[in-house]
């Protein structure tokens, strides 16, 4: 299997579809953010956590996907795959697993800054591109763009777990989180 098709030499790329767009389209951007995300995700699960973590990591690897392929499908060509649906179910495993790692976390007092230790760095690195990823979904759905409510639920919740899962990683870690001065 040949990995390059040479049919995005000139700057588009198809959707699913089979739509023809810039690669700088905002879907495009969206759907790369997800992807960047992903990556980083990679890099968290490289960590030395704990099995657990690293497996549920890997299922939101997996869930991005989905939302990737969602946002790649061009609706008004083609219906969503299966495989690109994202379910009330999977909102609801980020707020458990928010909930079971918060309610080891002591109260939040003060704004909490990026860091703590490379691992929870890592996390919110993650934080901050979901962050970002939300806002092109966001921005695409201001363009008439059909999105799944749930897709953006489940992105909006993503970043909770990571702000959680960072100080999680921190103090179970034995490293201390590092509070804004002000």
């Amino acid at each position: 299997m040949k990995i390059y098709t040479k049919t995005g030499d000139k700057g588009q790329t198809s959707l699913i579809g089979g739509t023809r767009v810039w690669k700088s389209d905002l879907r495009l951007d969206a759907y790369g953010t997800v992807d960047e995300l992903n990556a980083f995700i990679g890099l968290l699960t490289t960590a030395d956590l704990p099995a657990e973590l690293i497996d549920f990591l890997t299922g939101i690897q997996h869930k991005l996907f989905s939302v990737g392929s969602s946002l790649a499908t061009d609706l008004k060509k083609t219906t969503l795959k299966p495989a690109s649906v994202i379910f009330e179910a999977d909102i609801l495993a980020l707020e458990e697993a928010i909930d079971s790692m918060n309610a080891n976390l002591p109260p939040i007092r003060q704004f909490i800054l990026p860091g703590g230790n490379h691992n929870a760095a890592t996390a919110h690195v993650c934080r901050a591109i979901t962050r970002r990823a939300e806002r092109k979904i966001l921005q695409l759905l201001q363009h008439d763009t059909e999105i799944d409510p749930l897709l953006i639920q489940y992105i909006n919740r993503l970043s909770d777990y990571f702000f959680v899962l960072s100080r999680y990683i921190t103090i179970n870690q034995g490293d201390k989180e590092i509070l804004w001065e002000t």
